[in-house]
């Protein structure tokens, strides 16, 4: 009977199969009850024949069901190769395919950032929103959003919002294929404040040096940025006043969240209060520690200061001989005055190329085309001893010259220059050939090194032999000795030497001079101009810009004073919309003679616009056969100019016209040259 019950189990599964239906078990009947009687389950049985070694009956004689018909497509010849299409579709086409077929596209949901107004920082970030709402598929929007889910929690806690919980999620946007929502939601919860603040570590002098430098204060939030910005003012403020030596060591928060309270800890070890030493050098050298001397601002002694160690650094690389030069300080061991360390400054230099090739081009009406170029070895004769060769070629200037000019010259910012030239300049004012010989000792501005003050003094000889067209002037011709002792004084509260934006400048020149012609009498005279310029910063991309030139030569009268001497007034660094030297009185020829006084007044705005500017202006000026500017007779031009701004200052190209314009006056007059105007 038990044999019975497994196999009506058995074939209970069979039928439908264990992965469609599950069997149907049913009560076991009674040990005693019989499930099919004996005498139905014999007759069951097939009947076996008494022969049991009788042979088989054959298979034909079974009932097998007839095959199916043949298809006739079977039967049917193949077509041929070539009417196949065996081309492959090209890589973009499949790649494309590809793209489309797995893009994902999605929209960012941000919620709760906006009330901590942080929202935007988020944003700015995010890579959600750098993805621009396109990814290739769900895994890598789910990645985006893991990572912005992180960035939310950073951004939170660098503003003190510790306890911020943010979660993200994505979720697909129901009747859209291929379109998903990611959301990133955050709590920010409480904000923390800074609770007690302190420095541990060696006190200084004076006492609380650090403290004070921290700038944290108890009540305010504990924003990331705050405290580096604090610890870095530690690390600029401590070297400032004696300390170059100062060490930071890790800070500590203690979180209270019963207070949102957050008390600040950071040890500092200062180091040995110092004082100046020496100099050491090494590297590639061009030049030794005693020069170093001369280009720093302090004494041996001194209390340490950073920012005259920084000052140093400046002036090595205003040198241009360096490709590039550090200054840290060393400590000696050896005892300095008021109890402290005297610390060497150790100058590692990497000496640059000493050479250097440089061009300038420019035009003028009045003045042509000019070309001028020069050959400089820096450190020829060290320390800061340039050799300077430099020409011109012109349509109306040709000339070379050869100057020796020592920078630094035993004091930081004096140099010494020599020069000796040779020239011809053609001109409708005159004709000359000029030979000179040129000392001065001056400070001067560099594009690199601006000044307030500058000075210059020095000497002039000059030789020239001069000329004029108009043969009713040939007085004026000869030759001229020239003996002069100029000078100049200067001081400029601008922002930039080549590209003023605001602030000021005044300079004036004096040169007393002695010329004498061939066989002629001296001649006794003082020739001065005064210059000032205002520039005021009316917006961002506007600026107005202002100037104003007064000149005068009294002692001599200007019949006898070279024409090369004389004053003259008109282009591009003058009065614009006039050519070279056009202004003022005129000779029988219409040609300029010069004079001894003038006056130049001109405005510009200065429109800025990324790389490019538009310059509309307006300049006046005259001059005067008297020593005193009159202020009659005053002659307008106007124009406009446009600006290509490089990382060495402007481009300028200026076009303007005179008003009111006479015989011999052109339509319009271009200037191209670098630098602003004025």
């Amino acid at each position: 009977m038990k044999a019975i019950w497994i196999v009506a189990a058995v074939m209970a599964w069979a039928p439908g199969g264990a992965a469609r239906a599950q069997p149907q078990l049913q009560q076991a009947p009674p040990p005693d009850a019989a499930i099919v009687p004996d005498a139905e389950f014999e007759a069951a049985l097939p009947k076996v024949g008494d022969d049991l070694k009788a042979p088989l009956a054959p298979l034909q004689s079974f009932d097998t069901p007839a095959p199916p018909p043949p298809d006739p497509a079977l039967s049917e010849p193949l077509p041929p190769l070539a009417t196949f299409d065996v081309t492959t579709p090209t890589e973009p086409a499949k790649a494309e395919a590809v793209e489309n077929a797995a893009t994902v596209r999605y929209r960012v949901v941000v919620e709760g950032l906006d009330q901590v107004g942080l929202e935007g920082r988020f944003r700015s970030l995010s890579a959600l929103d750098k993805g621009d709402g396109q990814a290739a598929n769900g895994a890598v929007v789910t990645a985006r959003a893991r990572e912005d889910e992180r960035l939310a929690a950073t951004i939170l806690h660098s503003e003190g919002y510790y306890d911020a919980v943010v979660t993200s999620s994505v979720a697909p946007v129901p009747d859209q294929p291929n379109s998903v929502t990611a959301t990133i939601s955050a709590v920010p919860g409480p904000r923390y404040a800074f609770g007690a603040i302190a420095i541990t570590g060696p006190a200084t002098v004076p006492p609380g040096i650090a403290r004070e430098a921290l700038k944290l204060k108890s009540g305010d939030p504990i924003i990331a940025a705050d405290v580096e910005a604090a610890e870095a003012n530690v690390r600029l403020r401590l070297p400032q006043q004696g300390y170059p030596f100062v060490d930071l060591g890790e800070r500590d928060v203690l979180l209270d969240p019963a207070t949102h309270l957050g008390d600040y800890t950071l040890p500092v070890d200062p180091g040995a209060r110092s004082s100046f030493g020496g100099f050491r050098t090494e590297g590639d050298l061009a030049f030794d520690a005693g020069h170093v001397a001369v280009l720093s601002r302090f004494r041996r002694g001194e209390l340490y200061d950073s920012r005259k160690v920084d000052d140093l650094r400046e002036a090595m690389v205003a040198t241009g001989l360096f490709s590039s030069v550090a200054v840290e300080p060393i400590a000696t061991g050896e005892p300095g005055p008021d109890g402290t360390e005297l610390v060497d400054l150790r100058v590692i230099q990497q000496a640059g190329p000493p050479r250097t090739l440089a061009a300038q081009a420019g035009y003028a009406t009045g003045q042509g085309f000019t070309l001028r170029g020069s050959w400089t070895h820096r450190n020829l004769f060290p320390p800061e001893g340039a050799l300077i060769v430099a020409g011109v070629a012109g349509t109306q200037e040709q000339g070379a010259s050869v100057t020796f000019r020592r920078s630094n010259a035993g004091k930081r910012d004096r140099t010494v220059n020599l020069a000796l030239s040779a020239s011809h300049q053609d001109y409708k004012a005159f004709e000359a050939y000029t030979a000179s010989l040129i000392g001065s000792i001056a400070r001067q501005s560099t594009p690199i090194w601006q000044k307030v003050w500058t000075w210059s003094y020095g000497f002039e000889l000059v030789t020239t032999d001069e000329k004029r067209a108009d043969p009713t002037r040939r007085r004026d011709d000869g030759t001229y000795f020239i003996a002069a002792l100029p000078a100049q004084i200067g001081y400029d509260r601008s922002n930039n030497l080549l590209d003023p934006t605001k602030g000021f400048r005044l300079a004036a020149r004096v040169s007393p001079e002695v010329s004498q012609r061939a066989k002629g009498a001296f001649d006794q005279y003082v020739r001065a101009q005064v210059d000032g310029s205002v520039y005021y910063p009316a917006s961002d991309s506007l600026t107005i810009a202002a100037r104003v030139r007064l000149g005068s030569i009294v002692g001599a009268a200007r019949d006898r004073i070279a024409p090369s001497r004389r004053l003259y007034a008109g282009g591009g660094g003058s009065v614009r919309g006039f050519g070279y030297q056009e202004l003022g009185p005129r000779d029988a020829n219409n040609d300029p003679l010069g004079g001894r006084s003038l006056n130049e007044f001109a405005v510009e705005a200065r429109y800025r616009f990324g790389n490019y500017g538009i310059v509309p202006f307006i300049d006046a000026g005259q001059v005067y056969q008297s020593s005193t500017p009159k202020f009659s007779d005053m002659r307008f031009g106007v124009g406009i100019g446009g600006r290509l701004y490089t990382n060495f200052g402007p481009i300028r190209v200026d076009i303007a016209t005179p008003l009111d314009r006479r015989k011999g006056e052109a339509r319009f007059t271009a200037y191209v040259s670098i630098g602003q105007a004025f």
